[in-house]
């Protein structure tokens, strides 16, 4: 499973799912949190039971609602029968939030914390790893976290996130690195603003995040092309690859007036293994 793009709909929208469904998308993610107001909880968990009970053809996580918030055995009650492909799980806390789902869950299905919408979650966002085989990634949030501290915001007026969230993001990737599952950018909220949409996503692709959560389906295109190398990187990366076979035991070698060596190797490696 390639989570390169994953896109939300809201779990009480059952009309959005099917369209969903048929886009480019690494996966979707059917919400049972925040998209869904305290009301239509119930309903939602219908509608999105019957949608993993049809034939799918794409991989279904669905987010449920938080462990302390005394929804989630709900949500999973109505969610588990269907076999969903994998659980979203929100204000997730290391080790011990990812060990309470995990030990809920029977079969393949996997885990995609939220890892930073508490703050005691970014004390623990290198514990993610060893606790269990189900961890598919592991993905951020810029929300819920400066509402939790009584931040004004997350950004800048430029909508650049201010220094608290870069760090937030950046523990959040090299968290995931760690465990060894990949690391998912969070989302774009202005889904008008493909220009901007662009750059963050290809800042997300160049800084070591290999996907990215969408929240319309028009945001699809761009995400999948920022997490796709392109021609000329798949190139790049297959002559160095090839310079190393041709020449085994080699420590450093010289490319086009360049000295790689093995950490340029592995980069190349893991581009043509994505690519």
């Amino acid at each position: 499973m390639r989570l390169r793009s994953l896109l939300f709909v809201p779990g009480d929208r059952p009309e959005r799912m099917a369209k969903a469904a048929a886009f480019d998308v690494g996966a979707l993610i059917l919400d049972l949190e925040d998209a869904v107001a305290p009301a239509a909880k119930v309903a939602a968990r219908g509608h999105v039971a019957a949608f993993l009970a049809q034939p799918r053809t794409v991989p279904l996580f669905v987010r449920i609602n938080p462990l302390d918030s005394g929804l989630a055995d709900d949500d999973l009650a109505a969610v588990l029968p269907g076999h969903p492909d994998g659980i979203v799980l929100p204000k997730a806390e290391g080790a011990a939030s990812l060990a309470a789902l995990d030990a809920k869950l029977e079969g393949a299905i996997r885990i995609l914390p939220i890892a930073t919408e508490t703050p005691a979650a970014i004390f623990a966002l290198g514990s993610y790893g060893g606790v269990t085989p189900r961890l598919a990634g592991l993905t951020w949030g810029a929300e819920d976290l400066p509402a939790a501290i009584g931040a004004a915001t997350s950004r800048e007026p430029d909508g650049s996130y201010t220094e608290p969230y870069r760090l937030a993001r950046a523990l959040t990737l090299f968290g995931a690195h760690a465990a060894g599952v990949p690391a998912i950018e969070t989302v774009y909220p202005d889904f008008r603003d493909r220009d901007g949409l662009a750059a963050y996503a290809a800042r997300g692709a160049r800084d070591g995040f290999t996907g990215m959560m969408a929240i319309h389906p028009a945001q699809l295109p761009v995400i999948n092309a920022a997490f796709t190398p392109d021609a000329a990187a798949i190139a790049a990366a297959r002559r160095i690859v090839d310079l190393f076979a041709a020449n085994p035991g080699a420590g450093a070698l010289q490319l086009d007036g360049r000295m790689v060596d093995a950490p340029h190797l592995k980069a190349a490696q893991t581009l043509l293994a994505r690519a």
